[in-house]
């Protein structure tokens, strides 16, 4: 959520901040996540692995690079191409934010995947899992909207957010390494 608020920020200079610009916004990230959720589902099929889970993170982060970097000058050039807000706005949401957003989506049905011990329990891991995202997006549009944009500029909360995935990631390696140890050192 905390992105997608930004979204609205960093279109705002070029595109305005109507109903127009907002609509582009969320329904690109409905159509990332919609994808994130099937592809993360699908790789969570084979052979799933906290070292894998890692990746996804660390890769999520990596994706935000981009947005970060090239933002104006994307917009700058679709704004040269597609002055109207409807569709200029639509076209720099999908450049910008489709890949990181689609990434972001494959972390929660890999996830479910990753903490199910069973069928029988796989509806209360799901369940919880929405849960916590759902409670994760709404503290984080609270201190996004809040505070985070009134304490630092946009890119430094892009940064912020690419730290936070990049450092979930690399946490999830290094349990992976240690669980691939263990193993090694029990036989």
């Amino acid at each position: 959520m905390c992105f997608e608020l930004l979204g609205g920020r960093l279109l705002a200079p070029y595109f305005g901040s109507s109903v127009y610009v907002w609509g582009s916004i969320i329904t690109i990230f409905m159509l990332a996540l919609s994808i994130g959720y099937l592809v993360g589902g699908k790789y969570s099929l084979f052979r799933p692995s906290i070292f894998k889970y890692g990746i996804i993170f660390i890769s999520s982060a990596i994706s935000i690079i981009p947005t970060i970097l090239f933002s104006e000058v994307i917009m700058e050039w679709v704004f040269s191409l597609v002055e109207d807000p409807r569709y200029g706005s639509l076209l720099a949401s999908t450049m910008l934010f489709m890949v990181p957003t689609a990434i972001m989506g494959m972390i929660a049905p890999y996830s479910i995947r990753i903490l199910t011990e069973s069928k029988d329990s796989s509806g209360q891991t799901a369940g919880f899992l929405y849960f916590v995202s759902t409670l994760g997006s709404a503290i984080g549009t609270i201190f996004t909207s809040f505070y985070l944009v009134l304490w630092l500029e946009i890119n430094q909360i892009l940064w912020l957010t690419f730290w936070i995935m990049f450092s979930a990631g690399v946490f999830a390696l290094i349990l992976s390494f240690r669980q691939t140890n263990s193993l090694v050192d029990a036989s």
